[in-house]
C-alpha cells in the first residue's frame, strides 16, 4: 500500500499521530468517559451492538470513542474484537413473549390487555433545541396504576377485552363465572389474533425446530432460510434497511404494514453447560422487538389471515426493528406467491448489500494506491486517442494557403 512510496511508512505513522491528537480535542477538557457515553449515547450504542454482533455496551462506547463518532468504524472495530473471542457454545432461546416491557405500543388496537406504555420515547418531542441542564432537572409524573382485572379474550374474535366489573353472580369461590382462557397478562398482539386463526401461524405446523444456521460460521448460500435471513437483517445496516422498508410504502413491493406491537425490555440470558446439566443465567440483555402485521392472504382452500413480519435488536432501537420486520415481510414474497418487482423483495441483491462493513470495505478500498491499475487504463486511453486523431487527420481535405493554390486546383480539375 502507502508502505511502497518513498517515505510512506514515516506518513502513515505521522497520520496516526495526528489521527489521536484530533480525536483527544481540547486538552483542557476531561476525557470522555466510556461509561458516560453508554449511559448516555443509549440509542447510538445500542447501534454498534447490534451491528457488531456483540452485546456489550461499555466496549461499544470504547469503539464509538475511538472511532471519533464514526459509527461504521466503531461497527468494525468491535466485529473485529469479536472474532478474537473464544466461543463455548450457544445460550438458550430467549422466549420474548415474556419480555416486561419498559416500553409497550400498538397501532392495531386502542385498549390492550395490560395497557399501553409509552417508555422513554422522542415520538411526542418537538424536535426543537432544550436546555441540556433543564433535561437532566425534568420531574416526571407518576401515572395512576393499571387497574382492570384478569384480561380476557373475546369469544367471537381477537379484539381485547378487559371486564370492567365481575359476574355479579359470581361468588367468592368463582362458581358462574364463565370459563375463558386464561392469557398472560400482557399477550403478544400477534397473540391474540392466532388465537382466532386471523394471522398466520408463528411456526408452520409439521416443521418441527430446526437449529437456525449460523451466519458467522458458515457461508451464505441462496436462497435462505427465514432464520438465517433474519441474522443477516439484523447485522444489516440501519439506514439501509430504513431505505429499503420505505421504499415498500412507497409501492415498491409494498406489504400494507401495521405495528402490531413494539416492545423495549430486558430479558435474562441462560447458558446450559453440557458438565451442570442445568442453565445458569449469564446476565440480561435490553432488546427492541417488532411485530410488523401485513396484508393478508386468502385462497379458495384457505381463509384470509394476516401475514408477519419480524425485527429484534439490542438495546432501543426501534427504527431498526421496524424496518427489520418490513423488509423480512417484503423477502417473504416467494413464500406468499406474491409478485417479485422490488429491490426489497429480492432476498441476494438485499443480503449483498445490507451488511455496512462489508460495504465500507469495498468502498474505501478505493483510496488505497492503485497506481499499476490506473496506469494500464491511462496508457491504453492515450493509445485509442492517438488512433482516433490518426484517423481524423487522414479524412482531412487538403488546405488551401493563397489563392494561387485554388487556381492551380481548379486547372488541375479542368
Amino acid at each position: 500500500m502507502y508502505v511502497a512510496v518513498k517515505g510512506g511508512e514515516r506518513a502513515i505513522a505521522n497520520a496516526h499521530a495526528l489521527l489521536a491528537k484530533q480525536g483527544r480535542g481540547d486538552t483542557s477538557l476531561p476525557r470522555l468517559d466510556y461509561a458516560a457515553v453508554a449511559g448516555q449515547l443509549g440509542v447510538l450504542v445500542a447501534r454498534v451492538m447490534t451491528e457488531g454482533s456483540l452485546y456489550d455496551p461499555e466496549l461499544a462506547a470504547r469503539a464509538i470513542v475511538q472511532a471519533q463518532g464514526d459509527v461504521l468504524e466503531a461497527i468494525t472495530l468491535v466485529r473485529s474484537y469479536r472474532t478474537t473471542l473464544p466461543r463455548f457454545g450457544y445460550t438458550l432461546p430467549v422466549d420474548t413473549a415474556g419480555l416486561p416491557p419498559q416500553r409497550r405500543i400498538s397501532a392495531t388496537f386502542k385498549d390492550l390487555p395490560g395497557g399501553q406504555q409509552l417508555g422513554a420515547t422522542f415520538d411526542y418531542t418537538h424536535r426543537l433545541f432544550t436546555d441540556r441542564d433543564a433535561v437532566s432537572g425534568a420531574r416526571w409524573q407518576k401515572a395512576p396504576p393499571y387497574r382492570a382485572s384478569e384480561p380476557k379474550t373475546s369469544p367471537r374474535g381477537a379484539t381485547p377485552r378487559t371486564p370492567r366489573e365481575e359476574d355479579p353472580q359470581a361468588d367468592g369461590t368463582g362458581q358462574g363465572i364463565p370459563e375463558i382462557p386464561a392469557i398472560p397478562e400482557m399477550p403478544r398482539v400477534t397473540d391474540l389474533l392466532g388465537a382466532s386463526a386471523l394471522i398466520e401461524p408463528d411456526q408452520v405446523p409439521g416443521d418441527g425446530d430446526p437449529d437456525p444456521g449460523d451466519l458467522t460460521r458458515e457461508p451464505t448460500i441462496f436462497p435462505m432460510t427465514r432464520a438465517e435471513r433474519l441474522q443477516a437483517l439484523a447485522r444489516s445496516d440501519e439506514g439501509f434497511l430504513l431505505g429499503l422498508a420505505y421504499s415498500t410504502q412507497r409501492g415498491y413491493g409494498g406489504t400494507h404494514p401495521f405495528a402490531g406491537e413494539i416492545r423495549v425490555g430486558e430479558l435474562e440470558v441462560e447458558f446450559e453447560a453440557p458438565e451442570l446439566g442445568f442453565a445458569v443465567p449469564l446476565g440480561r440483555v435490553e432488546l427492541t422487538e417488532c411485530q410488523m402485521i401485513n396484508q393478508f392472504k386468502g385462497t379458495a382452500d384457505t381463509p384470509a389471515q394476516f401475514t408477519r413480519g419480524y425485527g429484534l435488536a439490542f438495546g432501543r432501537s426501534e427504527r431498526k426493528a421496524m424496518s427489520m420486520s418490513m423488509v423480512d415481510r417484503a423477502l417473504r414474497a416467494a413464500e406468499f406467491g406474491d409478485r417479485i418487482v422490488a429491490p426489497a423483495q429480492d432476498e441476494e441483491f438485499v443480503i449483498s448489500h445490507s451488511d455496512n462493513v462489508q460495504a465500507t470495505g469495498f468502498v474505501e478500498h478505493l483510496k488505497l494506491p492503485h497506481y499499476v491499475d490506473f496506469q494500464a487504463e491511462l496508457g491504453l486511453v492515450r493509445r485509442l486517442n492517438a488512433e482516433f486523431q490518426s484517423r481524423v487527420d487522414a479524412k482531412q481535405e487538403p488546405v488551401l494557403n493563397d489563392l494561387s493554390d485554388l487556381s492551380d486546383l481548379t486547372e488541375a480539375r479542368a
